[in-house]
């Protein structure tokens, strides 16, 4: 089962840039377009006070930092020229939701996706969207952010929206991590919630032991059908079994997320993410060689 998404991280939080411009962007969409990608999701279009467009919203709003160059436009122009579908990824302020003030968050966010959808909604490229907000578990506040801007989403531009929550597991958490009972329980719950709200599920795959990761996807395929929910995995390509955040993952333990996410019928494999961690364009040499090992596995010249 071959990787077919990937996620585009040019906001920066926790991975550093690669300074990239027009050109090396152009040079990794074809890198994208040669081992089968067909879906770029834009992780967020605003955290805090950075935005990948000149938003007004975001500058009067939230003080925004100048923005020199429309990555939202680039992304979507390279997606056409390569024939993928672009997901849009919403605003995280880094401050509303996480204080508590889950209304100010969902009403900043409204403003800010009117803007985006007035500047690209009619874009041929854009076919999604994707709330960046990440999750672990049920949340009434969240549950009720998830609501409010899905029903605004869909209102704008009607198209598939995804999320791609996170399991509370060892890797992260450590004695903290809970059960796979409670975990499964919770989000039941939560996509009891969801259902009609949100169309595509794909969890993160990397805060789970190896051996404990079938299981999880099994669930999490077996929950998102029972709500009507789509059901997607997200490989993640970094690994977060070393003590420095983040390398890319070694191989084997890629192609044996891949498997057992085959084994688990998910509709489709994404990855966070391609650019850094996989590419042949990387700043890490170590995602370089992956590259090599992937376009082997995948009996690729």
């Amino acid at each position: 089962m071959r990787i077919t998404g990937t996620f585009l991280d040019e906001i920066t939080h926790d991975i550093p840039s690669q300074n990239w411009g027009p050109v090396e962007w152009a040079e990794d969409f074809d890198a994208m377009k040669a081992v089968g990608i067909d879906t770029v999701i834009l992780i967020r279009a605003g955290y805090k006070d950075l935005a990948a467009f000149d938003s007004k919203v975001l500058r009067e709003r939230m003080g925004a930092l100048p923005v020199r160059e429309d990555l939202v436009d680039m992304f979507l122009a390279q997606a056409e020229r390569c024939g993928m579908d672009f997901y849009f990824g919403t605003y995280d302020s880094g401050r509303f939701w996480t204080g508590g003030d889950y209304a100010g968050e969902a009403e900043l966010n409204k403003a800010f996706c009117e803007e985006a959808a007035r500047r690209y909604g009619g874009r041929r490229a854009f076919k999604g969207w994707y709330i960046s907000h990440e999750i672990n578990a049920y949340d009434e506040g969240m549950m009720r952010v998830y609501e409010d801007l899905s029903r605004h989403l869909r209102s704008l531009k009607q198209a598939p929206i995804l999320i791609s929550p996170y399991i509370k597991g060892v890797k992260q958490f450590g004695e903290g991590a809970v059960s796979f009972e409670t975990h499964v329980a919770g989000w039941e719950t939560v996509c009891a919630r969801l259902e009609g709200q949100v169309d595509i599920l794909a969890f993160q795959d990397g805060h789970v032991a190896l051996r404990e990761l079938p299981r999880y996807l099994a669930a999490h395929r077996e929950i998102a059908a029972k709500h009507g929910i789509r059901c997607w995995s997200n490989v993640e390509c970094f690994d977060r079994d070393m003590p420095i955040k983040f390398p890319p993952i070694d191989f084997r333990k890629l192609r044996y997320k891949l498997e057992r996410a085959e084994g688990a019928k998910a509709e489709k494999v994404i990855t966070f993410e391609f650019s850094h961690f996989m590419s042949p364009n990387s700043a890490y040499p170590a995602a370089r060689a992956l590259h090599r090992r992937y376009r082997e596995w995948l009996g690729l010249p």
